[in-house]
C-alpha cells in the first residue's frame, strides 16, 4: 500500500429519511441496511482499507457517535476518530482532518468519501481513485468523482464538464444546483453532466492552499491549532474554536471558486442509499417485485412494496402496493414510496407529538 495515500470517512450525518431505522442517537451509517452482515460504515472502511493503509484512514464524526464508531471498526484507534463538537456542515470538518494529515505527512494525498454509499465493484472504485491520485501527485488538482446519471434525477447535484478533449479526467465548468425534472432532462440529453457523488481526490497541500486562498477566515481559525494538532493540546483547542466556524459545505467553500477542477466518470455502479426508495432499488426483489431484508413474509396481491423488521419477523401484508413497510421497535412505519422525500419530515411531527426518544 501506499504510504501517502489516506482517506477521510464522513460518518456525521443522521440519515433522517431512513428513519424509523434510522434515527439520531443511532443513524444508518451504523446499521447493516443492505442486510448483508456489515453496516454502510464497516462496508466503506473495508472499501478503502483495500488501498490505503488502516492508520491513515480518519472517521469524521460527531462527539455522539465516537462509541459506536470504535466499537463497529475495531482496527482504527482513538486518534483516528476526529470528532465534530458542533454541526458545521462539510468544509470546517475537512479542514480540520486536512491540517492534522498535513501535519503526519505533508505529501499526503487524500480522498473525501461519504460512510453510508453502496458501491459493488470496488476494485473499480480503487482504481478510480488511484486514477485521480495521479492527477493530483503531478498537479494542484481538486478531483471528483461524477455518476453517469441513468434517469433525470432532481435529488442529487450536478456536475457539468468540458467536453472537447478526450482525457479520462474531464475540466469541470460548473457545479449545479439540484434541478427540476426538466433541467435534469435538459442536463441528460446534453450528455456532459453526471450526478455528484461527493468522492473528491486532492492532495493535502493542494486543499489547504485552496483554503488559504478561497476561505482565508476559516483557514486562519484552524491554523491557529496547528501546533497542537495530533497531540494531547487538540481537543481543548477544537471544543474552543470549532464552533467558531462557519457554516458552509465544501461545493460552495472550495469547488464552485476553484478553477482547477476534474471529475472522472466513475467506472462503478453507484448509489447513495439516502432514501428507502433508494434502497429498494438496491435489493433482489420476488416475483410481484416486493424487497424485504431481515424478515420472513407472507405476502397477498402486495407488488413493489419494501419492507424491513428486526431480524427474523413474520410480515404479512394484503393489498398493498408501492408501500414502505418498517418495523423499528416501538415504531412502525407504512408510507406510500411516492412521497418518501415526506419521511424527514414526518419523523421531525413525530418527535414533536410523542417526544425526542422517538426521532
Amino acid at each position: 500500500m501506499n504510504k501517502n495515500y489516506y482517506a477521510v470517512l464522513m460518518a456525521g450525518g443522521v440519515g433522517s429519511r431512513f428513519w424509523p431505522v434510522s434515527t439520531s442517537s443511532y443513524p444508518k451509517q451504523f446499521h447493516d441496511m443492505l442486510g448483508s452482515g456489515k453496516t454502510l460504515i464497516q462496508k466503506t472502511f473495508d472499501r478503502l482499507n483495500a488501498f490505503i493503509p488502516t492508520e491513515n484512514i480518519l472517521i469524521l464524526t460527531n462527539e455522539r457517535y465516537n462509541d459506536l464508531v470504535l466499537e463497529q471498526l475495531p482496527k482504527v484507534k482513538q486518534e483516528q476518530v476526529v470528532l465534530e463538537p458542533a454541526m458545521r456542515n462539510t468544509s470546517p470538518c475537512i479542514l480540520y482532518a486536512s491540517l492534522k494529515i498535513q501535519k503526519m505527512n505533508p505529501n499526503a494525498l487524500m480522498v473525501v468519501a461519504p460512510s453510508d454509499h453502496w458501491i459493488e465493484d470496488e476494485t473499480a472504485f480503487a482504481n478510480d481513485v488511484k486514477a485521480c491520485f495521479d492527477r493530483c501527485e503531478k498537479e494542484a488538482a481538486l478531483c471528483t468523482l461524477g455518476i453517469r446519471p441513468t434517469f433525470p434525477n432532481t435529488g442529487f447535484g450536478y456536475i457539468e464538464f468540458e467536453k472537447e478533449g478526450d482525457e479520462k479526467l474531464k475540466k469541470v465548468s460548473q457545479f449545479r444546483e439540484k434541478p427540476d425534472y426538466e433541467t435534469a432532462k435538459e442536463f441528460l440529453e446534453q450528455g456532459n453532466f453526471l450526478w455528484n457523488a461527493g468522492i473528491f481526490m486532492w492532495s493535502v497541500e493542494t486543499i489547504v492552499n485552496a483554503f488559504k486562498n478561497f476561505q482565508p477566515n476559516q483557514y486562519e481559525l484552524f491554523r491557529q491549532g496547528y501546533s497542537c494538532y495530533n497531540t494531547p493540546d487538540e481537543s481543548e483547542f477544537i471544543q474552543e474554536n470549532y464552533p467558531k466556524a462557519e457554516n458552509i459545505s465544501i461545493d460552495y467553500a472550495i469547488l464552485e471558486q476553484s478553477k482547477s477542477i476534474y471529475t472522472l466518470p466513475a467506472s462503478f455502479d453507484w448509489n447513495d442509499l439516502g432514501t428507502w426508495g433508494a434502497l429498494y432499488d438496491k435489493l433482489e426483489k420476488d416475483t410481484d417485485e416486493n424487497a424485504f431484508v431481515n424478515c420472513q413474509t407472507l405476502l397477498i396481491d402486495a407488488q413493489n412494496n419494501m419492507i424491513r423488521t428486526s431480524r427474523d419477523k413474520v410480515v404479512v401484508v394484503d393489498g398493498l402496493n408501492d408501500y414502505i413497510i418498517v418495523d423499528k421497535d416501538d415504531v412502525l412505519l407504512i408510507y406510500p414510496k411516492s412521497k418518501e422525500q415526506e419521511i424527514k419530515k414526518v419523523r421531525g411531527q413525530v418527535g414533536d407529538s410523542f417526544g425526542e426518544h422517538y426521532t
